[in-house]
């Protein structure tokens, strides 16, 4: 059973999704996009390269090259164009596609801490565990889409199958969970991911997301009311003359301002408010059973046997009557209040293209760019022209692969894998390309987009 046991977490480790969240041109990011590279790596936990180390020399196919034999499935790509705007790019190994987004706003993990009253100590213990993905308002009806389009703006609707490619994209960053195997105990963090509906009528097609990490905390109820209140209830149940542990309000006007922080404003903090009745949950209480002494297991022994020895005399079987009588087990429930208390870092990202490949290939959707159905049908052609041919330079590459085989087997020499290697590096080569200009495509304003996805365009045909 054990190794039963192993081989399927073996198994399930393989399966799960791993990741790697790179700096592009590591030297020029500058300090804040790297901690907001490490913070979302610490995010991604644990399926993630969390000490990887980019060099200047790095280029994406050294990391492409890598991502096979280690088992990645998605390439988190952060870049800073030379205007100065931050990009990430979501990509999935080996043959894409690839999502593009402007990073318009983030916060770093420490600037959320800061922002906090009281911060939640990171002791590691909660990213052992993958987070739990939840995606709202991804897929938007079909009435705000006809809306949209009746609009005039600068930009184009996401048709609905790339809004379905996205939330699969964004599902498949995580392990799938089952309610029936999946362990509550594992479920330590909330990755949350919102869509914002369009409110800007000059802008109605835009896609951003707002990106938020959680942490779950479950608690009793008595433990979820704030600090305050907790004191006054102490009070009630202290004995007289013990008032050093009581609160003295004799300095303060109203018992609401010993409830509410007066600095605050009379506001708080989430982690300092009550906690709502809807966010408690009913759960089976754990009940710690005592261990039994020597004199209680052979008092329990003697029982049996005394049953036994009388049941041999009445001439009814031994067996059941040495087995001790079930007992129905009374389900103790408890109330726990679940609290959410934020983690960092915090994104604000605008889908700005799709592709086809890997950073490259067909650009499926553009958001300042539209082409007409012929025009459509041009690129389809010139996609396919450009396939077959590298299908050719691929067959052509492994005939000349095998004959150089032939030729050192018949001399005698040992044949190694450097040609494959080639052959590879060959296929790679025809996948990614322009990678330092796909940095800063969607960086610009809108004229510089659409100037330079046309030339991109132009080379892909």
């Amino acid at each position: 059973m054990g190794g039963h046991h192993t081989a399927a977490a073996l198994a399930s480790e393989t399966k799960a999704p791993k990741s790697m969240v790179i700096r592009i041109n590591a030297g020029e990011v500058g300090p804040s996009i790297s901690q907001l590279v490490r913070d979302t790596r610490l995010m991604m936990e644990p399926g993630t390269a969390s000490r990887l180390k980019e060099r200047k020399s790095n280029k994406l196919r050294d990391f492409v090259t890598m991502a096979g034999p280690l088992g990645v499935t998605h390439l988190m790509l952060f870049s800073r164009s030379d205007a100065g705007n931050t990009n990430l790019r979501i990509c999935t190994t080996p043959r894409g596609p690839t999502l593009h987004f402007r990073v318009e706003k983030y916060s770093l993990c420490k600037d959320v801490q800061k922002s906090m009253r009281r911060p939640k100590g990171q002791n590691g213990a909660e990213y052992l565990t993958s987070p739990l993905l939840v995606m709202n308002n991804f897929m938007q009806s079909d009435k705000l889409q006809d809306a949209a389009k009746d609009t005039k703006s600068d930009s184009n609707p996401i048709p609905k199958n790339l809004e379905s490619l996205t939330t699969t994209i964004f599902q498949s960053l995580f392990a799938p969970i089952s309610p029936h195997t999946t362990s509550l105990k594992t479920i330590k963090r909330v990755m949350l991911l919102d869509r914002k509906p369009a409110n800007d009528p000059n802008d109605p097609h835009a896609f951003v997301l707002q990106l938020r990490h959680y942490a779950i905390n479950a608690v009793t109820p008595k433990s979820a009311l704030p600090k305050a209140l907790r004191k006054l209830e102490q009070a009630d149940h202290l004995k007289r003359g013990d008032s050093s542990r009581l609160p003295n309000l004799g300095a303060l006007d109203d018992v609401a301002d010993y409830l509410l922080d007066p600095t605050a404003s009379g506001f708080t903090t989430a982690s300092d408010t009550e906690a709502d009745t809807d966010a408690e949950i009913e759960v089976l209480a754990v009940e710690n059973r005592k261990a039994m002494s020597k004199e209680e297991r052979q008092r329990i022994r003697d029982a049996q046997r005394a049953k036994v020895t009388g049941a041999n005399a009445e001439g009814v079987n031994p067996e059941a009557a040495s087995r001790p009588a079930p007992q129905p087990r009374k389900s103790k429930t408890q109330k726990k209040a679940i609290k959410l208390q934020e983690l960092g870092p915090r994104m604000t990202l605008r889908l700005t293209k799709v592709e086809e490949g890997l950073c490259g290939g067909k650009v499926l959707w553009h958001e300042y760019i539209s082409k007409s159905k012929e025009e459509q049908k041009q690129q389809d052609k010139a996609w396919e022209i450009k396939n077959k041919e590298k299908a050719e330079r691929r067959r052509i590459q492994k005939e000349n692969v095998e004959r150089k085989k032939k030729e050192k087997k018949a001399r005698g020499e040992e044949v190694d894998d450097e040609d494959d290697e080639m052959l590879d590096d060959e296929d790679f080569d025809d996948d990614v390309w322009h990678e330092d200009a796909d940095a800063g495509a969607d960086d610009d304003d809108e004229e510089g987009e659409e100037e330079e996805s046309e030339d991109e365009d132009e080379d892909m045909e």
